[in-house]
């Protein structure tokens, strides 16, 4: 991770699908310290529960786990589908994950969520943006194609993805 951080100013895999966050850039401005900062953690001296990692252009999150999603499996990799909104396990360690997002089969991961000239689309969003669906991607759909579909702003998608999850997984 510190290598990513300190030599890049992210990644772009896929054609720009994933993003690994690093130090930013021109075209990646958020970086892996400040885009967690009010996240993960609010203030740099504390130790956060997760870290976000990376994300994706339809609006799921890749993060580290700091003991926030158990304690059994400290330092794995857990995604955030925008899909079911929902923390999944990737069982996958930090250097792990970065080997499968360059050697993986993401095609497979993302089976369902790739409409046709989904290239074309991302290439015009840029790094710090999110396609974002109506209807929603956790809704009932028949056909991806369908969808409308539109760049908004990642940090926009976050709170709004993070706070239907809190909803939905509320304490009765």
């Amino acid at each position: 991770m510190g290598a990513i951080i300190y030599e890049t100013g992210g990644i772009l895999v896929d054609d720009g699908w994933i993003r690994i966050l690093g130090s930013g850039s021109d075209r990646m401005k958020r970086n892996l310290a400040e885009w967690n900062k009010g996240k993960s953690f609010e203030e740099y001296v504390e130790v956060p529960s997760f870290l976000l990692i990376a994300d994706d252009v339809i609006g799921g999150f890749f993060a580290l786990n700091g003991g926030g999603f158990g304690k059994e499996d400290l330092g794995k990799i857990y995604y955030f589908s925008p899909d079911d909104l929902e923390w999944e396990p990737l069982g996958l360690g930090y250097s792990d994950f970065i080997y499968w997002t360059f050697t993986g089969d993401i095609k497979q991961f993302y089976e369902g969520l790739r409409w046709k000239k989904w290239k074309e689309e991302i290439k015009k969003i840029g790094a710090d943006k999110v396609i974002s669906f109506y209807p929603v991607l956790w809704s009932k759909y028949d056909d991806l194609e369908k969808l409308s579909r539109k760049a908004v702003s990642i940090e926009e998608v976050w709170k709004l993805q993070i706070n239907f999850y809190r909803l939905i997984n509320k304490p009765k």
